[in-house]
């Protein structure tokens, strides 16, 4: 175990932890955009950066992004310094820039005390802060669908030479992680469409409700060794199935089990 401070708190962690994971775990709320627990940590939004020092450096201190910093015997940890403050409105001020019309950064920009960005905000923006957390998600999924093109203003996130990737399975986990919904996508008439790619979803045998799509479906029974047919029931229709066998494995009443 470590023993380090966080906001003057002594508090305890598991030798290689993060210490946005013990900041987190404290119920302490600092941002951190490209974060997420499943993929590795990257540190790209900068967002999460934190004070630290020791009493053996003399009044030295230092600024790390805490998603990628770990955790040291004594370290001595601030979130919300002066300084701090300082460096996290300087980054959603260029987020501001880049992003203007993101309802996610307004909010997070304005909590800083920056409601309007002191740089030329960028004409053709899509509020996409190019924290490669869907690119990361799609990786760790196993499909590399989707990544990151180009240098500069130019710099994107996108399927190979800007065509419906081949890749792709619509499992939505790009979209529905993205931390300020610039992925588009739609469900209609039993469709998803998703980076300019179409794709059937599967309909419940029981309730008629659509749940993924037929290739996550194939691709999921193909690596996992789950029975296609197993898709074909959703979840609900599932637990309901479960929950009548268990119940008459244990001899409940008709009544119980409805």
């Amino acid at each position: 175990m470590v023993t380090l401070t966080v906001n003057g708190r002594v508090v305890q962690a598991q030798e290689g932890e993060m210490l946005l994971e013990v900041i987190r775990r404290e119920g302490i709320d600092i941002p951190a955009l490209c974060h997420h627990e499943a993929v590795e940590p990257f540190g790209a939004c900068r967002l999460c950066m934190v004070e630290i020092t020791k009493e053996a450096w003399d009044g030295w201190t230092n600024h790390v992004t805490s998603c990628l910093y770990p955790v040291e015997q004594d370290l001595i940890v601030s979130t919300h310094t002066p300084k701090v403050n300082e460096l996290r409105k300087s980054v959603l001020d260029l987020q501001l820039a880049r992003c203007p019309n993101s309802p996610e950064i307004r909010k997070l920009a304005a909590e800083y005390g920056v409601n309007e960005t002191s740089f030329e905000s960028k004409p053709d923006a899509d509020n996409c802060i190019l924290c490669g957390l869907c690119t990361r998600i799609c990786d760790k999924m196993g499909f590399n669908a989707i990544s990151t093109v180009g240098r500069g203003h130019g710099k994107e996130i996108a399927p190979p030479m800007h065509e419906a990737p081949p890749d792709c399975v619509g499992c939505l986990s790009c979209a529905l992680n993205c931390p300020t919904n610039v992925i588009e996508y739609s469900d209609v008439n039993g469709k998803r469409t998703i980076w300019g790619k179409q794709f059937e979803l599967i309909k419940c045998s029981e309730c008629g409700k659509t749940t993924i799509t037929r290739e996550f479906a194939q691709a999921l029974s193909d690596r996992k060794g789950i029975p296609i047919e197993y898709f074909e029931k959703c979840d609900h229709c599932h637990r309901k199935e479960l929950s009548l066998t268990m119940g008459q494995v244990a001899g409940w009443s008709k009544e119980v089990q409805s």
